[in-house]
């Protein structure tokens, strides 16, 4: 059993950090609504074709960013969808986040590769479940001695208080040089403007010192780190931004030493009540009573020995 709940909290913690370092999990209530585009075109479609798509490539794509920037800030909740590959695995998820009154998130989540299958992860009261076929492993980060709970607030970090939503992207595109607006498009039957550019770590760290607040630092240090530690340079971003100035899609291009990353999260909706409970006390193992009773057993053995 223990050795399945491994394999099940590895495949869950890959799509976990997948979702921070890949473009836009969220935090803080900063999060935008989003639906699903037929297509995510590539962001180097042709300022020709933006025009002949509306008059949106007229428009100053920073605008758009801007506009995108502070509407973030009016989240209290969303439920989104990830989908893409990065590290050699594929992983598709769907997700609901609460950040108001209490942070609290819930993911379904599905990844082909090393560590293969479907879990789901919920985030809840502090405290950290992976399960499958309603079996948990608990992880109390309270509770865990200090090296794993690091490791556990980094993978945690990367689906909320770490990752990035589209205000911090916004921020960081507008310093793209070659930022532009591709055109409108429709999103799930939702016009949108598509701005796209490009932009590398070295940028996104001088940016972090110019990020008004602790908690924006703080995701953008953190999700940083993951694309680094990616071997990932520079990023390839497309944002839909639509009228009132939410961010309905975003995808996210790199390349790394573990291989390409392709991630795409569309946005299905906001504001919207999201309850979410830890799973039924019967159905979970917690981690840290486990490895109490195995030290204390350890010790045993050793004194009778």
């Amino acid at each position: 059993m223990f050795t399945y709940r491994k394999k099940t909290a590895g495949a869950a913690l890959a799509a976990v950090l997948l979702v921070g370092g890949a473009t836009t999990a969220c935090e803080d209530g900063k999060k935008a609504d989003g639906g699903k585009a037929a297509s995510a075109p590539s962001a180097q479609a042709s300022p020709s074709a933006s025009k002949a798509a509306g008059g949106a490539a007229d428009a100053t794509p920073a605008a758009f960013l801007q506009k995108a920037k502070k509407t973030s800030e009016e989240i209290t909740s969303v439920r989104y969808t990830l989908t893409g590959t990065a590290s050699g695995q594929q992983v598709s998820s769907e997700a609901s986040m609460r950040f108001k009154p209490s942070v609290a998130m819930s993911m379904k989540a599905t990844s082909q590769g090393a560590e293969s299958g479907t879990v789901e992860i919920r985030m809840v009261d502090g405290a950290m479940y992976l399960g499958s076929d309603g079996t948990w492993l608990k992880f109390d980060m309270k509770a865990l001695d200090p090296a794993t709970a690091k490791k556990m607030e980094s993978a945690q970090g990367g689906a909320n208080s770490s990752g990035e939503n589209p205000g911090d992207r916004a921020d960081q595109l507008m310093g793209a040089k070659d930022l532009k607006t591709v055109g409108e498009e429709n999103v799930d039957g939702v016009k949108t403007t598509h701005v796209a550019g490009t932009i590398t770590t070295e940028q996104m760290r001088a940016g972090i010192a110019t990020t008004a607040t602790p908690e924006a630092r703080e995701r953008r240090e953190k999700s940083l780190k993951q694309l680094e530690g990616e071997g990932i340079k520079s990023l390839a971003v497309d944002m839909w931004i639509d009228e009132t100035g939410r961010t309905k899609q975003v995808r996210t291009r790199g390349e790394g030493t573990k291989g390409p990353m392709d991630t795409t999260i569309k946005f299905l909706d906001y504001n919207k009540p999201v309850e979410i409970t830890a799973p039924p006390a019967d159905q979970v193992v917690d981690l840290a009573e486990m490895m109490k009773r195995s030290r204390e057993g350890a010790g045993s053995g050793t004194q009778q020995g």
